[in-house]
C-alpha cells in the first residue's frame, strides 16, 4: 500500500499527526488475510474479524510503501489465527495476531442488527 494523506491519523481522526494511522495499518493486515483466504472457502461461507492483537511500532509518512504479510498459524475449529507483520523500506512497522472466524454468510447476515 502506498500511504496517502487519507490514511493518516490526522485524516482518520485518530490523532493529530500526519502519519499512517493504526486503524488503517490494521485494516491493511486484515486485507492481507482476506487475500490469503480467497478461493479457499465454500461459496456459502465467509470469514469475519474476531480478534485483533497488534503493536504499531514505527511512524510512517505519506508517500511511503507499506507491505503486509500474513501467515496462517493454526486453525481452531472455525477460528483462523494469523500472525501478521507490516514493513516499509526502513523495517518493521507493526506486528501481531489476527483471528478470523469462518461463518455461514446467510446466517451471519440474518443475525446482523
Amino acid at each position: 500500500m502506498l500511504v496517502e494523506d487519507a490514511d493518516t491519523a490526522r485524516s482518520l481522526g485518530t490523532g493529530t499527526v500526519p502519519v499512517l494511522a493504526t486503524p488503517r495499518l490494521i485494516a491493511l493486515c486484515e486485507e492481507a488475510t482476506v487475500a490469503a483466504l480467497a478461493g479457499h472457502l465454500p461459496s456459502d461461507q465467509t470469514h469475519v474479524g474476531g480478534r485483533v492483537q497488534f503493536d504499531h511500532l514505527a511512524p510512517v509518512r505519506p508517500g511511503s510503501e507499506v507491505i503486509a504479510e500474513v501467515v496462517l498459524q493454526r486453525v481452531e475449529g472455525r477460528r483462523l489465527i494469523f500472525t501478521v507483520s507490516a514493513s516499509d523500506a526502513a523495517g518493521l512497522v507493526g506486528a501481531g495476531r489476527l483471528t478470523r472466524v469462518v461463518v455461514d454468510s446467510e446466517q451471519f447476515l440474518a443475525r446482523a442488527r
